[in-house]
């Protein structure tokens, strides 16, 4: 099962490799494939007074040291092309936010890269339409057949995070995680489909409490891992904190998608 883990954003370098060090148990496992997780910027932000990170050279400096201490892989946003090659020499998975999962030229400097290629499902994507992100990465690696074989030997994934629903809320639709599958592998981002996007008067809300229960029916359904933002008190996280898990809640949860994947 692919795991991929870690704070939304970089709040400090103490409080990451804090997170870091506690996350260590899901590496030496072997039945996880591990990724640890981490933005250096956050682009998207509902308001300009929001906190982004410390920026691109700073982030990937303290992933790059994550990285030589812990032997992590590391997955992180791009949100410009120009950003492509500095985050190609620190991570392993680069990740193209959902509200650019259409942007060609982002896709293709993505895929001139050798690392894998996780599309977040744009809010506003019918599942099936995914398939021309997956093809631009594709044909750009020298693919011109989908498939799900084929994604998964060119390295693109596809994450499922929610799509819009009236205002102020995402729904998640269980038939979007088989659809997406026919062509990719698929991981299912719990944390960021429970937000409540605006909902917090200039800031994105949510409702974690409702994390378990998606990620459990994700894995009844069958994908081929989970994304999950954690932190060690998410109601003083600078970013996305009503969507976390605490650390605790992680490792309880972790468990028992591994009993049900297993079924």
């Amino acid at each position: 099962m692919i795991l991929m883990a870690g704070p939304c954003v970089i709040e400090s370098w103490d409080n990451l490799d804090f997170i870091a060090k506690s996350l260590k148990k899901y590496h030496e496992d072997g039945r996880f494939d591990f990724y640890f997780k981490a933005s250096f910027d956050k682009a998207n932000r509902t308001s300009l007074d929001s906190y982004r990170g410390p920026g691109l050279e700073a982030g990937l400096e303290m992933l790059a040291k994550i990285k030589k201490e812990y032997g992590y892989k590391i997955v992180t946003d791009v949100h410009e092309s120009s950003q492509v090659e500095a985050i190609s020499k620190v991570a392993d998975i680069i990740q193209i936010p959902a509200f650019l999962c259409r942007q060609t030229d982002l896709l293709v400097a993505a895929a001139k890269t050798d690392l894998i290629v996780n599309i977040k499902k744009g809010q506003f994507m019918n599942p099936s339409d995914m398939k021309h992100s997956v093809l631009k990465v594709l044909k750009t690696r020298g693919c011109d057949e989908i498939s799900y074989e084929n994604s998964r030997k060119h390295k693109v994934f596809l994450t499922e995070r929610g799509s819009t629903f009236g205002y102020g809320n995402l729904v998640v639709d269980m038939r979007a995680l088989k659809i997406m599958r026919e062509f990719a592998p698929v991981i299912f981002d719990a944390t960021h489909s429970v937000q409540m996007p605006g909902a917090g008067g200039g800031t994105t809300s949510g409702d974690s409490s409702m994390v378990p229960t998606l990620a459990k029916a994700a894995a009844a359904v069958g994908v081929d891992g989970f994304f999950f933002e954690t932190h060690p008190n998410p109601k003083e996280a600078l970013s996305d904190g009503p969507n976390m898990l605490t650390l605790d809640q992680l490792e309880n949860l972790s468990e028992t998608l591994i009993k049900i994947d297993n079924i």
